[in-house]
C-alpha cells in the first residue's frame, strides 16, 4: 500500500502540498547534480592518490635502503650521534579549501633554516654517503609525504559526503516525493467526492423544489 501523509484533505492543504512537492523535485535536481559532481571529484581524486602513493611508496623504499646500507657501514654509535640533533625543522600551516560544500586541508610548511638545502646534521668526515643519500631522499619525499596526507583526508571527507548526499537523494527520490505525489492524489480524490456528492445534494434540492413547486400549482 501506497505510503502518504497524515493530512486533512482539504484545498488549502492541497495547495500547500504541490508547493512542497515542487521544492522536493528541485532540492531532489539539485542533490542529483551535486552527487554527480561529487563522484566525479572522488573518482579523480582517487586516481591521484594512486599515482602518488605509487611514487610516495617507491621513494619510501629508497630512504629505507640508504638507511639500512648505512647502518651495515657506520657504528650504531656513529649513526645515533649523526641523527641526534636535526639541523633542519619545518613550520606547518593547516588551511582550507571548499569543494562542493567540503572543507578539505591545505598544508604548507616553511623550514626553520634560512637554506632549506641545509639538512645534513653532521659533518662528513665519519658519515657515509649512503647516509647522506637517505637523508636527501627523506627532504625530497616530506612535500609529498604532506600532499598525500592532504589528498587522502580530501578523498575521505569527499566521499563522506558524497555518501550523505547519495542518502539525501535517494530520500527524496523513493520517500518523499512519492509520499507527497499520493498525499495530493488521495486529496484530490476526496475533494472530487465531496464535489460529487454536493452536486447529487443539489439536484435532490433541486428536484425536491421543483416538485414542491408543481403540487402548490395544482
Amino acid at each position: 500500500m501506497d505510503e502518504r501523509l497524515n493530512v486533512n484533505p482539504t484545498r488549502m492543504m492541497l495547495t500547500s502540498l504541490k508547493r512542497r512537492l515542487t521544492t522536493a523535485r528541485r532540492g531532489h535536481k539539485l542533490m542529483k547534480d551535486k552527487r554527480d559532481e561529487l563522484m566525479k571529484n572522488f573518482l579523480e581524486l582517487a586516481r591521484e592518490n594512486g599515482r602518488l602513493r605509487g611514487e610516495v611508496e617507491a621513494e619510501l623504499a629508497v630512504m629505507y635502503k640508504g638507511f639500512e646500507k648505512a647502518s651495515a657501514i657506520m657504528s650504531r654509535e656513529v649513526m645515533e650521534e649523526s641523527l641526534m640533533f636535526p639541523k633542519q625543522g619545518v613550520v606547518l600551516d593547516v588551511g582550507t579549501r571548499n569543494i562542493m560544500s567540503v572543507n578539505v586541508p591545505v598544508f604548507n610548511f616553511t623550514t626553520t633554516a634560512n637554506d632549506p638545502a641545509d639538512i645534513f646534521p653532521y659533518g662528513f668526515a665519519r658519515t657515509s654517503g649512503e647516509l647522506d643519500t637517505a637523508i636527501s631522499a627523506a627532504s625530497d619525499l616530506f612535500p609529498k609525504l604532506l600532499d598525500l596526507a592532504a589528498r587522502e583526508k580530501e578523498t575521505q571527507l569527499i566521499a563522506a559526503e558524497l555518501e550523505k548526499t547519495r542518502r539525501r537523494v535517494n530520500a527524496l527520490e523513493y520517500v518523499m516525493i512519492p509520499r507527497y505525489e499520493n498525499t495530493i492524489r488521495y486529496i484530490q480524490m476526496k475533494l472530487d467526492e465531496n464535489e460529487r456528492g454536493n452536486q447529487t445534494r443539489l439536484m435532490k434540492v433541486k428536484d425536491m423544489v421543483l416538485q414542491e413547486a408543481h403540487h402548490y400549482e395544482q
